[in-house]
């Protein structure tokens, strides 16, 4: 299992939210070049970044502080947040970033999902975010009616391959992650599962791995010391 250590960007801080709630936002650091070359030090290899403003308005915000990351980190990058065309994952692939995720684009405009995997196959992931059952959109400020189980399925019919899927209700929560909706996912569908919202200790860690999850997103656990990162990275692997 791969563990991905999360920066969520916001105005170029890194920073976290409380159940996908903008108005309860914390930051954590000014400087995420700091905290990219903190990850690659406990042995990271993979990165998780979300823009999180260029979710809110549906159009990239980060650009900058990105470019950076991916140079400083120098490993697996994915990148999340307001991706609504080809234009703009034409843009981070060409930054060296290894993988795109479509969130709200690919729930609302199956053209273009599907145009973004026929050019770019493996380099596209869709991010899955959970609310009671049910798909949210727009950084998590919207509901939409699309049944979890039916978006999955049709999302491997077309050929996804990875998915960061989220409970929002465990998002910075410290709650633990959602370890039966994980199993359910992992025994249902063919793609690589990657687990997000809720991750607070090792043995979250440990359950995951176990449950032959492809990997993990570390966000507010990490940022408040309840995870030892390099333990955590070790334990995965």
């Amino acid at each position: 299992m791969f563990v991905y250590p999360a920066i969520d960007l916001y105005a170029g801080k890194a920073v976290r939210l409380y159940k996908g709630d903008y108005a309860q936002m914390t930051v954590y650091s000014e400087n995420p070049i700091e905290i990219a070359l903190d990850f690659k030090a406990c042995g990271a290899k993979h990165i998780h970044l979300v823009d999180l403003e260029g979710a809110k308005i549906g159009a990239p915000a980060n650009t900058e502080t990105i470019e950076k990351l991916v140079k400083a980190f120098d490993g697996f990058v994915e990148v999340g947040g307001g991706i609504r065309n080809l234009q703009t994952v034409e843009g981070y692939l060409s930054l060296g970033v290894n993988r795109v995720i479509l969130g709200t684009a690919a729930v609302t405009d199956e053209t273009f999902l599907q145009k973004a995997l026929q050019a770019y196959g493996e380099k596209i992931a869709v991010g899955v975010d959970l609310k009671d059952g049910f798909v949210a959109i727009k950084g998590w400020t919207e509901q939409s009616q699309i049944r979890a189980a039916d978006f999955f399925a049709k999302i491997e019919s077309m050929g996804v391959k990875a998915v960061i899927c989220t409970d929002i209700s465990r998002d910075g929560a410290m709650q633990g992650t959602n370890r039966e909706l994980y199993r359910t996912l992992s025994q249902a569908y063919t793609m690589d599962m990657i687990a997000s919202g809720g991750v607070s200790d090792l043995d979250d860690i440990r359950a995951l791995k176990a449950l032959g999850i492809h990997g993990a997103i570390i966000g507010k656990a990490y940022y408040t010391g309840a995870i030892d990162l390099r333990r955590a990275v070790e334990e995965a692997q």
